[in-house]
C-alpha cells in the first residue's frame, strides 16, 4: 500500500527507538516528520541525541496544538502509545489516518512478510525462524518487536525478501493493511491488561495479525491454547496447528520425545527433542511453531532440521549458563511476568533453587507458585515484590524462603542452598528497573557471577 506522502506533515508520537525508526523512513521517502512526546518533562536536547541524523526534524513537547492538527496528513504511533491517548482521538475527529510503525515499515516494504505474535516466546520462535529463512533465502529482515524497527529495514527490502517480524499486541492495535504471508498466534495468556482493559479487548487484538489474510496465506496456531484453538475455526487463512500433547490429523506434534509431522495422510518423525539445544515444554512449542511457519514459507525440510539442532537458546530465556560443582545454572531474566516465569519453572527437571522478585507491575503471583509443584527447594527474593511474593508463597505452602537485599546476596545464598543434582534459576517473575536497568543488565551479572565461581564450589 503505497502513500504519497512526499512534502506532507506527519505526526510521529513517540521519540524512543520506534519512532525516531518511523521519523527517519519518512525523511526518506520525502515526508516532513514532526517528532511527538505528550510528556512536557522531555527534554529537547536529549531528544536529538536519540534521533542522531533526523537533523532538524521539528519536536512538538505536551500536546498537539491545533493549528498543526490542521495540516498533518498522517500521524504514526510508537508501540508504547496508548490508543486511546487523547490527542489521538483529537486526530481521529479530523479523519487523520493513525498508523503504526508496523504499518508504515510495511506500506514501503517489498517481500513476503512473516509476523508472530503471542503472550510468551515470541523472541525465541522470531530468532529460530529468522535462522531458518537466512538458511534458504539470500535476503532476510528480523525486525520488530525484537529491537529493529520495521521501518528501518523496509526501504532497503526487495521483491525476493523475507521479512520475519516480532509483533507485540501493542503494535497489533495500529495497523490497517498489513496482511502478513504466514502468521503465527504462540499462545494468548493475560498480559497488559492495564493497557488493553479486558482480556477479550487483548484476544482480539492479537487475532487481528491474521485480518487481512486470505486462504493463500497460512496462519500458524497452538492447538492446546483455547484462544488460538477456538480462532482457528474462524480464522480467514489456512490454518496449520501444532501441538504439546495430542497426535493431530494434520499439522505437527510432540509425541513423547518425538517431534512429528502429519500431512495430507502422511506421518513423519522430524527429530528427538534431545536434538534441541532448548529447555522446556514451552521452546518445543517454538520449535514446533518456527517449522510450520518454514514449511509454508516453502523451506526444505532438511534445511529446516538443521538449524533447529543448531539454534541456541536466545540469551536470558531459560538460558543453560554452566554446571558448577554439580549445579545447573540457568538465566531466565527475560521471565519478567509471573506467566513467562511458570514457563521458566516448568523446563526445570531438578530440584531448583529459585531468585525472585524485582520491580512490582502489580502483578499477582499464585498461578507462577502453583506451578512450582514441589521442585522449588528454596526460594530467594529480593526488590520491591520481595515480601508481597513471600507473603503469597507462604499461603501456597512455599517452605524454604529467603529475603535478601542484594542481587549479589542472593547468588551467595542460592550457592549455599544448592547441592550437587539441583539447578539454580534465575527467573524472577518481576520487571527488572529499581534494581536494574533492564533485564538484560540483570541476566548479565548473574552470568558473570556464575562464571567467577571455582568449579568445586
Amino acid at each position: 500500500m503505497d502513500m504519497d506522502l512526499r512534502d506532507k506533515k506527519v505526526l510521529v508520537a513517540g521519540t524512543g527507538i520506534s519512532g525516531i525508526g518511523a521519523a527517519g523512513l519518512l525523511l526518506r521517502v520525502g515526508a516532513c516528520p514532526i517528532l511527538f512526546d505528550s510528556n512536557e518533562e522531555l527534554k529537547e536536547e536529549d531528544i536529538r541525541k536519540r534521533a542522531g541524523d533526523l537533523g532538524e526534524v521539528p519536536i512538538v513537547l505536551g500536546s498537539v496544538p491545533d493549528s498543526l492538527a490542521d495540516q498533518l496528513a498522517l500521524a504514526a504511533v510508537s508501540p508504547g502509545v496508548p490508543s486511546d491517548a487523547p490527542f489521538l482521538q483529537g486526530l481521529r475527529e479530523r479523519g487523520i489516518p493513525i498508523w503504526g510503525e508496523i504499518e508504515l515499515g510495511y506500506a514501503f516494504g517489498r517481500g513476503s512478510v512473516v509476523a508472530i505474535t503471542g503472550t510468551n516466546g515470541k523472541t525465541t520462535t522470531t530468532t529460530l525462524t529468522g535462522e531458518i529463512m537466512k538458511a534458504f533465502y539470500s535476503s532476510v529482515f528480523v525486525v520488530g518487536n525484537i529491537g529493529k524497527p520495521y521501518t528501518q529495514a523496509s526501504l532497503l527490502t526487495q521483491e525476493d525478501s523475507v521479512v520475519v517480524a516480532e509483533i507485540s499486541s501493542f503494535q497489533l492495535e495500529t495497523v490497517c493493511s498489513f496482511a502478513p504471508k504466514v502468521s503465527a498466534i504462540l499462545n494468548i495468556t493475560p498480559d497488559h491488561l492495564n493497557r488493553h482493559h479486558t482480556m477479550e479487548c487483548y484476544v482480539s487484538v492479537k487475532e487481528s495479525i491474521a485480518a487481512r489474510q486470505t486462504k493463500d496465506d497460512v496462519c500458524v496456531l497452538n492447538y492446546e491454547d483455547p484462544y488460538t484453538r477456538s480462532f482457528g475455526e474462524r480464522c480467514p487463512a489456512r490454518v496449520f496447528y501444532f501441538s504439546s500433547a495430542r497426535e493431530l490429523e494434520e499439522g505437527i506434534y510432540l509425541k513423547g520425545d518425538e517431534i512429528w509431522l502429519s500431512m495430507e495422510g502422511r506421518k513423519e518423525k522430524l527429530l528427538h527433542t534431545g536434538e534441541i539445544r532448548l529447555v522446556g515444554i514451552c521452546n518445543v512449542e517454538n520449535v514446533m511453531a518456527a517449522i510450520g511457519i518454514s514449511l509454508a514459507m516453502k523451506v526444505p525440510m532438511d534445511v529446516i532440521l538443521d538449524t533447529v539442532r543448531s539454534f541456541r537458546a536466545v540469551e536470558h530465556r531459560i538460558e543453560f549458563v554452566d554446571t558448577k560443582g554439580g549445579v545447573d545454572f540457568y538465566n531466565d531474566s527475560k521471565g519478567t511476568n509471573p506467566d513467562a516465569a511458570i514457563q521458566g519453572i516448568r523446563a526445570m527437571t531438578k530440584p531448583t533453587v529459585l531468585i525472585g522478585g524485582g520491580y512490582d507491575k502489580g502483578s499477582a503471583y499464585d498461578e507462577w507458585i502453583e506451578a512450582f509443584e514441589g521442585k522449588v527447594k528454596a526460594l530467594v527474593l529480593i526488590g520491591q515484590t520481595r515480601e508481597k511474593i513471600a507473603q503469597c508463597a507462604r499461603e501456597h505452602g512455599v517452605g524454604n524462603i529467603i529475603l535478601a537485599d542484594t542481587f549479589e546476596e542472593a547468588f551467595e545464598i542460592c550457592k549455599e542452598q544448592a547441592q550437587p543434582g539441583d539447578a539454580v534459576l534465575l527467573s524472577p517473575a518481576c520487571a527488572s528497573w529499581g534494581m536494574f536497568p533492564n533485564y538484560e543488565a540483570r541476566g548479565r551479572l548473574f552470568k558473570e557471577l556464575v562464571k567467577k565461581m571455582g568449579a568445586k564450589e
